[in-house]
């Protein structure tokens, strides 16, 4: 299959699970995080594993780039310390990077137990 077609495909689909994750949990860092981390997990998962390039184009590149969302999480952090809310700003910032490294690295290590 054509890879611009696979990535579209994953895209979509990745577009449509972020939208419909964030309806499904109320506070909007939480939503971000769950699928910064959640995006990690599996990009770390499909770069470390046995999967082939139709795999990685369509769930690595296509879904995981929609389903992700670094440009949220950096807007909501300025957001929440130019509303004065630094603390929250800082763990929110924190969390994101943190969770999404741990997130690829256990990816990784689950991947070469396949």
């Amino acid at each position: 299959m054509n890879p611009v077609v696979l990535v579209g495909l994953g895209g979509v689909a990745g577009a449509l699970a972020r939208h419909l994750l964030g309806e499904r949990i109320d506070r909007r860092t939480y939503d971000t995080l769950a699928v910064n981390v959640a995006g990690s997990f599996l990009l770390g998962l499909l770069t470390a594993g046995p999967f082939g390039t139709t795999a990685t184009l369509a769930l690595g590149v296509g879904f995981c780039g929609a389903f992700t969302t670094f440009s949220t999480f950096a807007f909501e952090t300025v957001r929440l310390a130019e509303e004065g809310r630094t603390r929250r700003a800082a763990a929110n910032g924190a969390t994101n990077l943190l969770g999404a490294l741990v997130a690829v690295g256990l990816g990784a290590g689950v991947a070469t137990l396949l």
